[in-house]
């Protein structure tokens, strides 16, 4: 088996867009900044929540508090993923409880990474509300959870794997469609 790229359906600028869009969107949709903080899904969120937080303070002149969330003990698939599974640090410098919480992620499939998102962000405090913001939404839900801001739909397969890069991580800014083929 290997993994061909089918389509690239973000560039750097499309990505770029996006989030200006998006950060408009959040301004827009809670009249202003009052009480509103990012918080990151750990790997690529994270820098979404902190490239978003930028937009908003290029646009309101208002610094945003941005934090990163360590989901992996609250995967419902923790014991499929190894026996000693990568622990990493959540990092939220600041009191969740009272804010409106913009939770961030760059792809939003069966839902199961959010649900586990918002019991660790509820595990830090009580917020005023939380809304979500992904980079694509691609479909195939198994829970009942929608994003409150996309970057882009994506109807896929569940053949079809999204791949987001971010220059933060992986050294350069896309998304791409690829798919796992039989050799």
């Amino acid at each position: 088996m290997k993994i061909i790229e089918k389509n690239r359906i973000m560039d750097e600028a499309g990505i770029r867009r996006a989030l200006t869009r998006i950060s408009h969107e959040i301004i827009e949709r809670n009249k202003g900044v009052s009480d509103l903080a990012m918080v990151g899904i750990r790997r690529r969120g994270g820098p979404l929540a902190e490239r978003i937080a930028q937009k908003i303070k290029e646009i309101e002149g208002v610094e945003i508090p941005v934090g990163v969330l360590d989901i992996t003990l609250y995967r419902d698939d923790l014991t499929t993923l190894a026996s000693q599974p990568m622990v990493h640090r959540t990092e939220v410098p600041f009191d969740v409880t009272g804010k409106v919480i913009v939770l961030t992620d760059d792809v939003l499939y069966t839902g199961r990474t959010v649900r586990a998102a918002l019991d660790a962000l509820i595990d830090l405090g009580r917020p005023k509300c939380i809304q979500l913001a992904v980079l694509i939404d691609r479909g195939h839900r198994e829970l009942p959870i929608k994003a409150d801001y996309v970057g882009k739909n994506v109807p896929t397969s569940r053949k079809e794997i999204i791949t987001v890069r971010m220059k933060e991580i992986d050294g350069k800014d896309e998304v791409v469609i690829e798919e796992i083929v039989e050799t």
